[in-house]
């Protein structure tokens, strides 16, 4: 009896436990992933935690500084635009936008990515060629012109955006994914499943896919924080959603033309901006780290 409980003690950690282990144990993931969920819990909580309406004018308050210098309100914690609007809470508000188009246009463009990717690398031939052909032409052009040109035909909008960077930058997916596939294609458990006699499809999402989920994951993280650069982009030259509604880049937009008189406009957005790409990018590289046994080596 005692041998048995002895035995279950000692028994190794599940895989999942590993990589749980693993990810806690990462700093990258702990700060950027961290952040990310602060920022998450800003854009779902923002009219209870902003302190003031993000839309509403007050012309008597315009330009006034942020709370810590002289000639500030202390209603107004990082100050006001020329218009009178708090600019903390146009900048909480403006995660909502960021946030929205980095998650779901960086999924969609995955998703087509990664199968495209995976059948290139797996099934090769002339499926292979069409597709790398394809990606060559796409990547010709350049992505950030090619997102203005699209969200100019497509009409302005959130969807317009995150249609753009899907658009554009599905062939990074496809590109990375293409060659972990080929890679792993030549690895002794798919010759393995080969023998026991599973299937092509089967192989190709059993096995294969589960194995480049660590540098499909990484490379999610990265494109979320290049659509939030993306979307400020294009809301700082007026293609992103209506003047409205608050963005990080219509903000940058705005505090550029009052920069001598109001430099905190333009600054609070753009340290919003920074701190999130490369909260992105950090949660990237360290999921990339603590998922891939051959990086945790």
């Amino acid at each position: 009896m005692a041998d048995a409980a002895a035995a279950a003690s000692t028994k190794p950690p599940s895989r999942a436990a590993r990589r749980l282990r693993a990810l806690l144990s990462e700093p990258k993931v702990i700060f950027g992933g961290g952040f990310i969920l602060i920022l998450i819990i800003l854009a779902i909580f923002a009219p209870y935690i902003a302190p003031k309406d993000p839309l509403e004018q007050d012309l008597m308050s315009g330009t006034l500084p942020p709370a810590w210098l002289n000639g500030s309100d202390p209603g107004f914690l990082l100050g006001t635009d020329d218009l009178g609007r708090d600019v903390l809470s146009r900048a909480i508000f403006g995660t909502r936008v960021a946030l929205t188009v980095a998650f779901v246009a960086a999924g969609l463009a995955a998703l087509i990515g990664t199968l495209l990717g995976l059948f290139a690398g797996w099934y090769g031939g002339w499926i292979d060629k069409v597709i790398s052909r394809l990606v060559d032409i796409w990547m010709a052009f350049p992505p950030v012109l090619l997102s203005i040109l699209l969200v100019a035909v497509f009409g302005s909008g959130v969807h317009s955006v995150i249609a753009a960077i899907v658009i554009i930058d599905w062939t990074r997916f496809c590109r990375v994914i293409r060659s972990e596939t080929q890679a792993q294609a030549q690895m002794d458990y798919v010759t393995a499943a080969r023998t026991i006699g599973f299937s092509r499809a089967k192989i190709l999402f059993s096995e294969i896919l589960p194995n480049v989920a660590p540098v499909l994951i990484a490379l999610v993280s990265l494109e979320m924080g290049i659509a939030v650069i993306v979307e400020a982009i294009l809301s700082f030259v007026g293609l992103s959603v209506s003047s409205d509604t608050p963005t990080w880049g219509g903000m940058i937009a705005e505090g550029r033309q009052i920069i001598y008189d109001g430099w905190w406009v333009l600054v609070a957005p753009l340290i919003a901006l920074f701190a999130t790409v490369l909260a992105f990018n950090q949660l990237g590289d360290g999921l990339r780290r603590a998922l891939d046994p051959v990086m945790r080596r």
